[in-house]
């Protein structure tokens, strides 16, 4: 008898440990994730509460500006302690989004190129100093134009922090200039069609500026920009969901969102593929919130950046004190950025009292208080002691 009561014992204890080692690695049910990479659907996590501030402050923004769809996730010490989604995929389609709805990132993706310069920096593959064109450059001859010549100091570090003082994200943006060209195409039109305008070191963020980013990586890495952020950022920070995104509704990604144009946008009449490393990628806002875990500096896992090279992607230039690599940064030690399309409205936040959080949307509004009202949105909450957050990783 007492032996039979040990055997089950054991068996008891053999149990839970699987159970508690299945669900430290991902493989339990309503985790978001299983062995074999892929995800599967649970609203939220089980052990999740709902947090009545959050979710009223979620529903009254998506009322103000017409979102139909939303995603958010918000982490702490590293933690994935909040994560829901609301909402719908369009007026017409009632399908409700999800955690595993994967949203176009918009600028959000040049974070991910910031990091994927920084481990090439880390790994002595360039210097911020390094030239960029022309004999001795990284990328040489690669391109050709008849301006080309004008750009030969250019550095890795002017084009991470936008102050080559070139290609500005204004109505000459080229990158939403001649939607059917490939990427060499535009950038060969580019050098043939825009002068140099003397204005090094002063900033002008620059949208094409982050796609010479992507050739670089490509350049030094011998793998396209996709693959080589797979392996070497995303990869170790525990991603395997997140992809380049297409342009049209026919190139949606399986579980993707549908984007939802106002004042007559159209989301789906860009070159969304070729804006790859500044504006191409696709995520949830859970895998997003695995990223920033993994770069932003906090201990409660380990970062793909060591601390020296997480304090260069960080430090402003002196053409902008709020502008770092590929993140605004300000003197409370807070980083973030925020993207926006036809269709698509985005920002992450990692912010010094040891939060970050991720903000999802399917669509936008012309009107730049939407942008100030959804950076606005979870502040209050994280600033509040009293929000009643679960300690509960949910990654």
């Amino acid at each position: 008898m007492r032996k039979a009561l040990l055997l089950k014992q054991v068996f008891i204890f053999l149990l839970i440990t699987c159970f508690v080692r299945c669900s430290k690695s991902g493989g339990a049910p309503g985790t978001g994730t299983n062995p074999g990479g892929g995800t599967t659907n649970p609203p939220q996590s089980p052990a999740q509460k709902d947090v009545p501030a959050v979710d009223n402050a979620v529903k009254t923004f998506m009322s103000a500006w017409s979102v139909p769809g939303m995603s958010i996730a918000v982490i702490h010490n590293d933690k994935l302690i909040y994560v829901k989604s609301y909402g719908k995929m369009s007026a017409t389609d009632t399908t409700s989004i999800k955690n595993t709805s994967l949203f176009r990132l918009a600028s959000v993706s040049k974070q991910i190129t910031s990091v994927a310069i920084m481990k090439l920096l880390q790994d002595g593959k360039l210097t911020l100093d390094s030239k960029v064109f022309g004999t001795g450059g990284i990328l040489g001859n690669d391109y050709a134009g008849t301006y080309l010549g004008q750009l030969t100091d250019i550095t890795i570090d002017q084009l991470l922090h936008h102050t080559t003082g070139n290609w500005p994200n204004d109505g000459s943006d080229p990158m939403f200039q001649h939607t059917s060209y490939s990427q060499p195409q535009l950038i060969n039109w580019t050098f043939n069609s825009y002068t140099d305008r003397n204005r090094r070191g002063q900033y002008y963020y620059s949208n094409f500026g982050y796609c010479i980013l992507g050739r670089v990586i490509e350049k030094l890495s011998g793998k396209s920009y996709e693959q080589y952020c797979k392996d070497v950022v995303l990869g170790p920070s525990g991603i395997s969901d997140m992809v380049i995104g297409g342009n049209t509704l026919a190139d949606r990604k399986p579980g993707e969102v549908i984007y939802n144009g106002q004042s007559n946008e159209d989301p789906y009449n860009m070159n969304v593929t070729r804006m790859d490393s500044h504006g191409g990628w696709l995520a949830t806002a859970t895998d997003l919130a695995r990223f920033l875990a993994h770069v932003d500096g906090f201990s409660g896992v380990a970062d793909i950046l060591n601390p020296a090279t997480i304090t260069t992607m960080t430090t402003p230039s002196s053409g902008n004190a709020n502008y770092a690599c590929g993140w605004a940064v300000n003197n409370l030690n807070n980083w973030w950025h925020n993207g926006s399309l036809p269709g698509t409205l985005t920002e992450i936040v990692r912010a010094g009292n040891g939060y970050c959080w991720v903000m999802l949307c399917n669509t936008r509004s012309l009107d730049s208080q939407m942008d100030a009202d959804l950076d606005n949105l979870l502040w209050p909450a994280v600033k509040d002691t009293s929000t009643p957050w679960e300690d509960t990783d949910q990654f």
